[in-house]
């Protein structure tokens, strides 16, 4: 804290507020009381910006993951370089649970359901489908093997948003929808600069794999069709990869397995350039999320034989869509916006307090 004063050549001359308090000393009673309220005035305002700067940041956003299929899932979550870790890199959800993940202030990562897990004989856990190679139910830094659908968020970022997106780049495992959450009850909390919907592919794809893409489960998994590799992943060809002479926008184009992928899951990436129509945006630090597997809307392309819109996400046109949050999540918001304006309450009072001394 400090204060800047004219010196003898009209140049600012700055002050610590113990300096500040030394000069007190020689002022009138009254002048010198003035002088100790501002600076108590002064240290509550910085400890007031600090609690709220810290309040806020320890809200960025929270991952509500559900497991909707019939079966056990373990989802995996894997942190980009930089970013602070996740409480947690991997759990087992049974049928109908969920659990709440806390991620902190400009987080970035993936996250991605593990299927068909279990131990060996040594204790090493693995999985058919999304193993991260740890051994562990605990990923600890393992990123999901391919193929594997993928949610991927990048919180604060550019413009004061939230980016997020469902990949199907790496090929695809099981049904999974990401819905936003809003919680400060603002229904149009993405902005007019970005859309602020649900994405993801909610649709069942493993029985409609192409014969060349899938991967069937060995009769000790219980047989059949458990994933669909993207055509990279199959074939490690540059066209599909978009690498070497197709490592552009211009030079990789959809191939007809990312059209496979895009028709039945239209907003969901199918290939490393499919930005257009697969980026989602919401206000960061307003916005919660829900990551859904196996969504109860969830359509079989093998048993239909149509392209499902991604099942339980409304059509869009030029307007945004916005979900609005649970009550568990809003409560959440709500207790923080409470003890917000709590400590402005307590910032207010040491004012006053500090104004008698």
């Amino acid at each position: 804290m400090s204060a800047n004063f004219k010196g003898q050549n009209n140049y600012p001359v700055t002050r610590t507020w113990q300096q500040e308090a030394s000069i007190a000393v020689f002022l009138e009673p009254e002048a010198m009381a003035a002088a100790v309220a501002v600076h108590s005035w002064r240290q509550a305002f910085a400890v007031l910006v600090l609690l709220l700067q810290q309040l806020r940041g320890a809200q960025s956003a929270t991952f509500t993951i559900a497991n909707s299929c019939g079966y056990t899932v373990w989802p995996g979550l894997l942190s980009s370089a930089g970013s602070a870790p996740l409480p947690t890199t991997g759990f087992a959800l049974p049928p109908g649970a969920s659990r709440a993940v806390a991620a902190p202030a400009g987080w970035s990562g993936r996250l991605w359901g593990r299927t068909l897990c279990a131990a060996d004989a040594t204790g090493r856990f693995a999985c058919a489908t999304g193993d991260c190679g740890s051994g562990d139910v605990q990923c600890s830094g393992g990123g999901a093997a391919p193929p594997a659908t993928l949610a991927e968020f990048t919180l604060d970022g550019s413009g004061g948003l939230d980016f997020f997106d469902a990949s199907l780049v790496d090929g695809y495992n099981l049904p999974m929808v990401v819905t936003p959450l809003s919680t400060t009850g603002n229904a149009s909390g993405g902005g007019s600069s970005g859309k602020c919907a649900a994405t993801g592919c909610a649709a069942e794809l493993n029985g409609a794999c192409p014969a060349d893409l899938r991967v069937v489960a060995t009769a000790a998994e219980g047989d059949g069709p458990v994933a669909c590799r993207s055509a990279c992943d199959a074939f490690g060809d540059a066209q599909y990869c978009c690498s070497g002479a197709y490592g552009s926008p211009s030079a990789c184009r959809p191939s007809v397995y990312s059209e496979f992928f895009k028709s039945a899951c239209p907003r969901a990436y199918s290939y490393a350039y499919d930005d257009a129509t697969s980026t989602f945006t919401c206000a960061a630090g307003a916005t919660d999320y829900a990551v859904t597997f196996c969504p109860a809307a969830s359509t079989s392309v093998k048993s239909t034989g149509e392209n499902p819109q991604a099942a339980g996400l409304p059509q869009m046109n030029d307007t945004m869509v916005y979900f609005g949050g649970g009550g568990g999540i809003n409560a959440q918001a709500s207790s923080a916006a409470a003890a917000e304006k709590y400590l402005v309450a307590v910032a207010v009072t040491a004012v006053a307090l500090s104004a008698l001394l």
